[in-house]
């Protein structure tokens, strides 16, 4: 049978399927107040070296005296469901990181002996990849900063962080480049409410700008000509966004269908104006409860505001292969920091962005597990979310309201469900020109996969994981691709030709999950990578 690459087919999504939750590890060593996917389908969790001892003891040391006997990084095996630890040797605490062209993570900055280091990480199938400290050195001390990995290959951008008021690149265009002001960080200091511009939201655009978001303002920043494109509207409400006051952003999925020119951003969550300096004295205020969406593209952009289904902050959005956005993890009450917030929210919010304004949201099944300050959440290839880290305490606690939590688990939103199996596209194979080592831009590749019955709408997305922390995933992207041809056969084995996204400014150069989805059930994703000619 020949056929198109979209047919008719209504949604598949019964009404109230809210998910289930799976618990994992009980013990996963390390607080994951960072984590990463990794194209070899492991997950690197890492937290600060200065918590003192944690959840596991390496070997080969006196724990009574040494304190690197205590690991602060593990590298979990989904498949496996096992964790291998990994030491780190100076202090991650609040550090940022991107993923380069190779699958390395390029992690920056932290704590102490941290604050101006620059790590790697290179993952591997055998069990042997480990942190490489870089003897280059960021230009400024970096705590609380945000990375965002740039066209240019293996380039990146990073900015802010307390008391540095400036960005800079990694690696430098040359050996005395240094660090560069940025009066919008200026701008947006509230030094009453610990700064509110700390872990600024950064977002690559389709035109090689950035779009930059600090308390409740935000830019279009030209970073080749250090200069300042346009100023949106400041955010409606009181309150701020950012770190501490921690809400989350995301940029909704771009698509072929517009050329990957049209750009809508959406922000949700966040404390109430003064949230910060009241929990210092003991009183926590209700988080907020709205969202901020607005299309950064059109010729006077303006926000659009939605109410959540109740209030929320330190929430984690993670962008789902079926276009959707899971808000997950946080609190109703305080800011982020030691002990500053409370009232957990165990629920799950969906956000389904293209139905009309009222029916967007809907609540999931909850988690008996509070994910306070300092926990993260990941999409895996498998399209489940693995959920781990809270630790609102100086060191590793146990005995505390709300404890060092070592426990992960995985949520499965609705499209996981056996029900949708037999619409889901099963052994996808992606094949591509193998005289190069990935996909070229704008060059198409042949995607194959079985369906069992006749198919609904087949899309095809590709996302880039993201470096997650601090309700922040830095470096998020889903792109949805386009398809040239589509062919069925009698026994259920389709055939597509795809187009890779049209250069590295839509999609900068490395391994994204590419998913086949029809009639909105995703497959499991493949990795691919994008390179450049």
């Amino acid at each position: 049978m020949i056929g198109f690459c979209c047919c008719t087919a209504a949604e598949y999504d019964r009404p109230g399927r809210g998910g289930t939750w799976n618990l994992l590890l009980n013990n996963s060593g390390v607080v994951a107040m960072h984590m990463v996917v990794t194209h070899h389908d492991t997950v690197i969790m890492f937290d600060q070296t200065s918590a003192g001892p944690s959840g596991f003891q390496l070997g080969g040391c006196d724990r009574r005296s040494d304190p690197t006997c205590w690991a602060h990084s593990v590298e979990y095996d989904i498949a496996t469901n096992s964790i291998r630890p990994l030491v780190l040797k100076t202090d991650t605490w609040c550090s940022s990181g991107a993923f380069l062209s190779n699958g390395t993570l390029a992690q920056t900055g932290g704590h102490g002996d941290g604050a101006r280091r620059i790590r790697y990480f290179r993952p591997c199938s055998n069990e042997r990849c480990w942190w490489h400290e870089s003897s280059e050195t960021l230009a400024d001390e970096r705590w609380y900063a945000t990375n965002q990995i740039l066209p240019e290959t293996d380039r990146m951008f990073v900015i802010g962080g307390i008391n540095a008021l400036t960005y800079e690149f990694v690696p430098k265009s040359s050996p005395h480049e240094g660090a560069f002001d940025m009066p919008f960080l200026h701008e947006t200091r509230n030094r009453r409410e610990e700064n509110d511009n700390l872990y600024p939201f950064v977002h690559l655009m389709p035109d090689g700008n950035l779009f930059i978001f600090a308390n409740r303002e935000s830019i279009l920043f030209d970073y080749n000509n250090n200069k300042v494109v346009k100023n949106f509207p400041r955010i409606p409400g009181d309150g701020a966004r950012s770190y501490p006051s921690t809400g989350s952003s995301v940029m909704l999925p771009l698509t072929y269908e517009d050329g990957f020119s049209r750009v809508e951003m959406l922000i949700c969550g966040g404390s109430a104006s003064g949230a910060f300096e009241a929990a210092r004295q003991g009183e926590l205020y209700r988080a907020l409860s709205t969202c901020g969406r607005i299309v950064l593209t059109d010729e006077n952009p303006e926000w659009s505001i939605e109410e959540m289904p109740g209030p929320r902050l330190m929430n984690d959005m993670i962008l789902l292969p079926t276009g959707d956005v899971l808000i997950i993890n946080g609190a109703r009450h305080g800011c982020a920091g030691w002990d500053h917030a409370d009232d957990p929210v165990l629920h799950p919010y969906l956000y389904k962005p293209y139905r009309e304004i009222g029916s967007r949201f809907s609540v999931l099944h909850r988690t008996n597990i509070a994910r306070m300050y300092h926990s993260s959440a990941v999409l895996l290839p498998d399209g489940r979310v693995l959920v781990a880290g809270s630790n609102p305490n100086r060191h590793y606690q146990y005995d505390a309201r709300f404890p060092t939590e070592l426990r992960v688990e995985a949520f499965s939103p609705y499209y996981t469900d056996p029900f949708f199996d037999s619409k889901r596209a099963l052994n996808v194979i992606v094949k591509f020109n193998h005289t190069h080592h990935g996909i070229h831009y704008g060059e198409e590749f042949v995607v194959q996969f079985d369906l069992s019955r006749r198919p609904g709408v087949i899309e095809f997305y590709a996302y880039a994981p993201p470096f997650a922390t601090h309700s922040l995933s830095m470096g998020q992207r889903l792109l949805k691709l386009r398809c040239t041809s589509f062919t069925r056969q009698v026994g259920g084995r389709a055939r597509a030709r795809v187009v890779a996204p049209p250069s590295p400014i839509i999609a900068p150069s490395g391994y994204y999950m590419f998913t086949v989805v029809n009639g909105g059930v995703p497959s499991a994703s493949k990795w691919v990578r994008f390179i450049q000619g």
